[in-house]
């Protein structure tokens, strides 16, 4: 009798669990289409994915660069000393440096955008259809402060367009699509999400670029960088550009397409990209660090305990010096916008005019002072 109700009751938690599985399809069926809940996939077996591929894959290029390099003869550590003291320090020859990238074609005539440092400093320049078809190409400028780069087919092509997107329209947890050349493998194509937004490139270990990045778990490598980042519905959202190796590694970062898409209008127009500085090396203070500067018997100074960028060296013969800016001094606002952070001002900075008054609030001796300053062209780039 007791194995009896045992079964019993066995089919009555059965029958139960039946139910409420039937309810819950139902209840996803009314209330999501069939094509959200199975997200990935669509009717003829293919998915998302495949489709944005087919969208922008005829767009991807692979770039392949030589430049003049020189090279010692010799490893002047394996030369024995007494050779070297005979023979003198072994000498340069000049040599031919092979480099590989990808790029995404973005106009009907036969422009390329991908990143500086796939063609920095280049003597040539061939460019590798989706189809096969090579052509030789021209860079028509780039900008190492934002890794950007800008190239010209030098013939007539018959492409596909890669459409743009938006990446202010981005969220994390969006899927992503890495597409490239990755060690010389045409047409690879790697999925994953948005990891985060906004990553600043400095927090990286490159002080001297200014970019907020796309972060993806998607794979990206060697090869890689210059290719388009694709969203789920098949437009260019991001250009490669890094990949974290070592600790941390799989974690790839792209140049947002809105960046990309203003840097190379001014380099097809200009063959440059003209940034303000000011001439000043910043380092983050917040009312937690100040004071505990300031309670240790052995600072020099005393600093403000309050938010801002905190100049720790003018650069000599800088806009910056010749504003009386001076070490020491904290950046509260610029152009009447609050400054908490090195970021803040380095933003406002990017926005300024060069030559135009660039106002300043900042602290010096427990004192507000505005100081009016002319930013001028980043040097070395024009």
């Amino acid at each position: 009798m007791k194995l009896i109700c045992n079964f019993k009751n066995l089919d009555f938690i059965f029958m139960k669990f039946i139910k409420s599985l039937i309810i819950s399809i139902v209840l996803i069926y009314s209330f999501y289409p069939i094509q959200k809940v199975f997200s990935l996939d669509s009717l003829d077996n293919r998915n998302f994915v495949s489709e944005a591929v087919k969208n922008v894959g005829p767009a991807v290029v692979r770039i392949d660069t030589e430049r003049s390099v020189e090279r010692q003869q010799f490893d002047p550590t394996l030369l024995d000393p007494l050779l070297r003291d005979l023979l003198g320090e072994p000498g340069m020859l000049p040599d031919r440096e092979r480099g590989q990238g990808s790029g995404v074609i973005i106009d009907q005539n036969g422009l390329v955008l991908t990143n500086a440092h796939v063609v920095e400093r280049v003597d040539l320049v061939s460019i590798t259809l989706a189809d096969g078809t090579n052509f030789d190409g021209k860079v028509l400028g780039s900008d190492s402060i934002t890794d950007l780069a800008l190239v010209q087919i030098e013939d007539q092509i018959n492409s596909k367009v890669a459409p743009l997107g938006d990446s202010e329209n981005l969220e994390v947890g969006d899927w992503a699509i890495a597409l490239g050349t990755p060690y010389g493998l045409e047409k690879t194509v790697t999925l994953g999400i948005i990891s985060s937004l906004h990553r600043d490139i400095n927090s990286l270990g490159f002080s001297d670029k200014r970019l907020d990045l796309i972060q993806t778990d998607a794979a990206i490598n060697p090869g890689n960088s210059g290719g388009p980042l694709v969203n789920s519905n098949g437009e260019v959202i991001g250009i490669n550009t890094l990949v974290r190796s070592g600790p941390g590694a799989g974690l790839g970062f792209a140049i947002p397409i809105n960046l990309a898409r203003k840097v190379s209008e001014q380099l097809l127009e200009d063959g440059q990209v003209i940034h303000p500085y000011l001439g000043v090396q910043l380092i983050s203070l917040n009312a937690k660090i100040a004071k505990e500067h300031n309670n240790d018997p052995n600072s020099l100074v005393q600093l403000p305990e309050r938010s801002g960028a905190l100049i720790q060296s003018v650069v000599p013969n800088s806009p910056a010096e010749r504003a009386g800016l001076k070490r020491g001094d904290l950046v509260i606002a610029a152009e009447d916008i609050l400054i908490s952070e090195p970021k803040a001002l380095l933003d406002e900075v990017e926005k300024a005019k060069i030559g135009k008054v660039f106002p300043l609030k900042i602290l010096r001796n427990n004192q507000e002072i505005k100081v009016n300053i002319k930013p001028e062209a980043l040097p070395g780039l024009t």
